[in-house]
């Protein structure tokens, strides 16, 4: 399958734009000279750009602040909406068993605060309703709920959730780590009636080093959110520091190819998950499907009695790339908190994969990779 991106001869990615803001356009977005208010017309041409691929109409109704990751971007999200509260009482905060570590552990640093944290199972990759419904009190000032497991790949039904927790508590700030399905899967934040929404460019294809938080104008009008980063008050006072002009650029140009390309990625990678399901038929090898919605992107794969560390080394040795994991925590030598939410005994856990799909995938590819893990069951087998 062609990839939706254009690819040189060299096969890099042309950023055209980004290039050009490093050796023509290179002026600081916060001078008034003319270099630099050239550079802040790109950085607000590419924040409508993401803004209108979100789905928002209103660009007045909604801000797009820059950070330097999706990690930040969450952190600035959780931290800084709960730093506007004083714990009068025991304010409550909702999330689910199997966040990423960016929104996980900022919201066990709020617990070990005194704020009260209900963590809802999502085994199997399903929420439970009727759980969510009970946790939902007058306490309640936050909900955090991913889009899209970054694990598993499971869909989580956040605009059901958010509308119920809205319903309930109007006053409640809804966040969403849209991270994985962004350009994916609808991630109006609008229509899903999250108040804060995290995007991060290395996953749309963009560069790594910039991520960007949607986020309600209403909060901002009211206060409710505070900034992590003080200084220069750039990113209107929310992210100081001088902004990576040329990874903003990347992102709005990868967000711009996705677009364009985005019915030819999902018809490839759904193509390419079905030929790989079939070459690993075979082998004694399990592929966690979520039993609800969940995307092709993601698969999830045990293989039993062999270490996913060593599986991966194996797989390098012959130039696949594939991780433990979320890239993120995969250095981490703990059992994997998602796998096990997710209904894995931590022995599978720690001999499961994550296999990443895009379309420059083929299913020549799929066949390669299931050959090369036969071969690794065998040779790992033998020195057991």
């Amino acid at each position: 399958a062609s990839s939706p991106f254009p690819w040189t001869e060299e096969g890099l990615p042309q950023f055209s734009a980004m290039v050009s803001s490093l050796t023509e356009n290179w002026g600081n977005p916060s001078s008034v000279h003319g270099k630099g208010l050239e550079a802040r017309r790109a950085v607000e041409a590419s924040r409508e750009r993401i803004l209108r691929a979100l789905g928002v109409k209103d660009l007045r109704s909604a801000a797009l602040i820059f950070t330097g990751s999706g990690t930040e971007a969450d952190n600035l999200a959780l931290t800084g909406s709960l730093s506007r509260r004083s714990l009068r009482g025991k304010m409550r905060i909702i999330t689910t068993d199997s966040e990423h570590p960016a929104v996980r552990n900022p919201i066990s640093e709020a617990e070990r605060q005194g704020f009260e944290v209900v963590r809802l199972s999502t085994r199997g990759g399903l929420i439970d309703f009727e759980e969510f419904s009970r946790a939902l009190t007058p306490e309640t000032v936050l909900v955090s709920v991913m889009r899209v497991n970054n694990e598993t790949g499971a869909v989580y039904p956040v605009e059901k959730l958010f509308s119920l927790a809205k319903a309930n508590c109007p006053e409640v700030i809804t966040h969403c780590d849209a991270v994985q399905g962004f350009l994916k899967i609808d991630c109006n934040p609008v229509r899903l009636r999250a108040d804060l929404m995290t995007l991060s460019g290395h996953k749309i294809g963009g560069p790594k080093g910039v991520g960007a938080l949607y986020c309600d104008a209403s909060l901002l009008f009211h206060k409710k959110i505070r900034p992590l980063i003080f200084g220069g008050g750039q990113e209107n006072g929310f992210r100081s520091g001088t902004e990576n002009v040329p990874g903003i650029l990347g992102m709005a140009e990868a967000v711009g190819e996705r677009l364009e390309g985005a019915e030819t990625e999902a018809r490839a990678v759904l193509s390419v998950r079905a030929a790989l399901e079939k070459a690993l038929s075979g082998l004694p090898v399990r592929i966690h499907r979520p039993q609800g919605d969940f995307l092709p992107h993601i698969v999830s794969l045990t293989a039993p009695g062999v270490k996913s560390e060593v599986l991966v080394r194996f797989f390098s040795s012959k130039g696949i790339c594939l991780s433990a994991g979320s890239a993120c925590s995969s250095r981490s030598q703990a059992v994997n908190p998602v796998l096990t939410s997710f209904g894995l005994s931590a022995e599978e856990a720690d001999s499961t994969l994550r296999i990443s799909l895009s379309g420059a995938n083929t299913e020549e590819e799929a066949s390669v990779f299931a050959e090369v893990l036969r071969e690794a069951l065998e040779k790992l087998a033998k020195k057991r």
